[in-house]
């Protein structure tokens, strides 16, 4: 039997011989199936761990709810939070992006009325599609590399908390990760240079619908193609012709996006040069820094929670390669070593890129996630191969399947831990989520009335858990940064979206506050807050619930389980069961009268 090659199968064209395949990276030993799990399971268990997250996982940042969620809602429900970056004087965000994911959620909204059931409906739809995506790389890396690398690339998938969380989130860097999934099935499965224009075109969406920094990862791909095409002359105008094509289907999906963005700003507007203008050339006081900044180490230890074992094999992947190509001589090529190391680079030039700049979020690792996954599905391949490749190691003389056995306490070390974290997610930050139910009690009948937000601003899920007719409105606290302001409502009856080309009051890129962002808390109906036994009176945040509010009804108490004697690392990165649960508390009170 003819053992599974990681091969290079981009060489070569319909008018030139393709060279042999290089094996690059040795399997363990003849791969006995194509796929050692059948797509159709490994999508129904992609989709079962990711709709888990769409149900129950909480809304990571707070940039998720105020740029994605309100403006979805504002196109859905004629009203919502606006920031700034979607005032016509910066059009930093795209409302082609909202647009494209408003018309499911719209759908959805026609078999229920529930805006809860949208948003929780939308969140299936992006699990749905982040399966669809992952299954499409995975039947690509066990088709052309090797079943084994295929199915350790599931499981990290599967049960890491970083895919968890990324694969239903509404934001552009979730969409970024699809989309360069996409594009590096393409780039590892290119079936003689066929699929390289359908690799460009979709990490150009990724970059233009997107995250336009996203486009970096293509990057590796693309500089590997022309070293060949200079090496070896003969594949020159066969490049070229590729990269045309990729950048002509890149051009109209941009040519697309402006018409969008440009009809609802109200003008013509460019908003992937706009996100790179703000980012990189904003000029003193201004730029993402303004918003706060992280030491270089912030993405190791993020990752290292996020991905355990999995970030670390990652990391010495390349590394583990090129000695394994060293010391054990195997029979490669220069051109198939490129290939692998082209495979591994993208994951290394990320991180690089963005643990050099000082502000850091979790969201912006999102796209490089599926190479994250790659890189150490290889390294722990290369690992057994390494271990089992000679006679001379004395692990070269243990069975292959002892040596499988021998591994699986690593995988469910790895798997438990990421399905701690998770737990500790969904049991200590889901507050936000089930506070409002409070709101939608029946017969409360809450119409028109003001929700009011204090310190707790920066948790609120969207006007997708707030009844009908009721405002999401802020009051004063210790925050002295620039809060999302209003949309112009609009209905059916009267134009269109006016919120997205009506210039706001108010608005600046500097994150200064502005007072008209609050209202008197007078003006409150219901209070959202949360009060633990520590909690401390400020001149701008009073313990409200001993001051009026809640006197008379205290409608609902959202918990989490953080338990306040655990030390607060562990107790924080993982779920641990005590006996003393510490509940924190968060409340939604309606005012005495």
């Amino acid at each position: 039997m003819s053992k599974p090659k990681l091969v290079d199968s981009r060489t070569g064209s319909s008018k030139t011989s393709r060279q042999p395949e290089p094996q690059p990276i040795p399997p363990l030993e003849a791969a006995p199936v194509r796929f050692f799990l059948p797509l159709n399971i490994a999508f129904y268990l992609l989709l079962s761990s990711h709709a888990i997250a769409a149900l129950y996982a909480p809304i990571q940042d707070c940039d998720e709810t105020y740029n994605y969620w309100e403006p979805l809602h504002y196109l859905t429900h004629g009203y919502g939070r606006q920031t700034w970056e979607y005032s016509p004087d910066f059009g930093i965000r795209s409302w082609a992006y909202i647009l494209i994911h408003a018309i499911p959620a719209k759908i959805i909204g026609l078999f229920s009325h529930s805006k809860t059931t949208e948003f929780y409906g939308l969140r299936l739809v992006l699990a749905a599609v982040c399966a669809s995506t992952e299954t499409r790389l995975y039947s690509a890396i066990s088709r052309i590399l090797n079943p084994r690398i295929a199915i350790v690339y599931l499981m990290i998938v599967a049960f890491s908390p970083g895919f968890f969380y990324a694969s239903a989130a509404l934001l552009p860097s979730s969409f970024a990760m699809y989309t360069s999934a996409l594009g590096l099935s393409c780039f590892v499965d290119r079936r003689a240079g066929l699929k390289t224009a359908s690799g460009i075109m979709w990490f150009a969406i990724g970059g233009l619908l997107g995250w336009p920094f996203a486009a970096a990862l293509i990057l590796p791909f693309v500089a590997e193609d022309f070293v060949i095409a200079a090496v070896g002359g003969n594949y020159v105008f066969d490049v070229l012709a590729r990269y045309l094509n990729g950048a002509a289907r890149s051009l109209v999906v941009l040519a697309l996006q402006v018409g969008v963005d440009s009809l609802f700003f109200g003008k013509l507007f460019v908003v992937p040069w706009q996100i790179v203008a703000y980012n990189v050339f904003g000029g003193k006081d201004r730029g993402p820094d303004i918003f706060g900044t992280e030491p270089w180490h912030y993405y190791v230890r993020n990752l290292l929670l996020n991905f355990n074992v999995w970030f670390i094999l990652a990391v010495i992947s390349a590394p583990l390669f090129i000695l394994q190509s060293l010391i054990l001589n195997q029979a490669s090529t220069a051109q198939s070593r490129l290939r692998t190391l082209t495979l591994l680079a993208p994951f290394y030039l990320w991180l690089a890129i963005f643990s050099v700049q000082p502000h850091k979020e979790e969201r912006f690792i999102y796209p490089a996630y599926p190479f994250l996954a790659l890189n150490a599905a290889i390294a722990f391949h290369s690992l057994l191969v390494w271990i089992g490749s000679s006679d001379s190691i004395i692990f070269g003389k243990i069975p292959t399947r002892l040596k499988f056995a021998g591994t699986l306490p690593v995988v469910f070390l790895a798997i438990n831990i990421g399905l701690l974290r998770i737990a500790g997610t969904l049991t200590a930050y889901r507050a936000p989520l089930e506070i409002y139910s409070a709101l939608n009690t029946p017969g409360l009948n809450v119409t028109r009335e003001n929700i009011c937000l204090g310190k707790d601003w920066y948790r609120f899920p969207s006007s997708h858990f707030l009844p009908d007719d009721s405002r999401a409105k802020f009051i004063k606290s210790e925050f002295d940064g620039l809060l999302p302001g209003e949309y112009p409502e609009w209905n059916f009856t009267s134009s269109y979206f006016p919120g997205t080309w009506i210039i706001p009051d108010g608005m600046n890129d500097l994150n200064q506050e502005d007072p008209g962002k609050h209202v008197d808390i007078e003006q409150c109906t219901y209070l959202v807050d949360s009060q633990f036994e520590h909690t401390r009176a400020t001149e701008h945040e009073p313990l409200h619930f001993k001051n009026g509010f809640g006197s008379q009804d205290n409608l609902g108490a959202g918990y989490s389980s953080a338990p306040s004697k655990i030390p607060s690392p562990l107790g924080t990165a993982l779920f641990v069961a005590a006996k003393d649960g510490g509940m924190k508390r968060r409340y939604v009170a309606k005012k005495g009268i």
